[in-house]
């Protein structure tokens, strides 16, 4: 078995759930920012701006709540949930503790 910590946790499964929580503090948000997916509302001319666009058209002029594209700016402008964030950083340490 790997190198664990002083309360016996392996190692790897501390630095999945570090890069987890990574991911869905920094990442995530990072990317839906340079997508145009802002706090401020979707940015124009910009990827978000196309989607959204896209989506209006099929939908006779209006974005459906609880679409993917209403997701995506509900997270670009108020962040990941608390449980989401919980779910992606234990979801890092699960993937370690698999393949260390």
């Amino acid at each position: 078995m790997g190198e664990t910590n002083m309360v016996g946790v392996p190692v790897t499964t501390v630095l999945g759930g570090v890069a987890g929580l990574a991911v869905a503090t920094i990442a995530v948000p990072a990317a839906l920012g340079a997508a145009g997916f802002t706090g401020a509302g979707v940015a124009a001319g910009s990827l978000a701006a196309k989607m959204m666009s896209a989506v209006a058209v099929t939908n006779g002029g209006g974005v459906a709540a609880g679409s993917a594209v209403a997701v995506l700016q509900a997270v670009g402008a108020a962040g990941l949930s608390a449980a989401t964030t919980a779910a992606v950083t234990d979801g890092g340490a699960l993937l370690a503790a698999i393949f260390p």
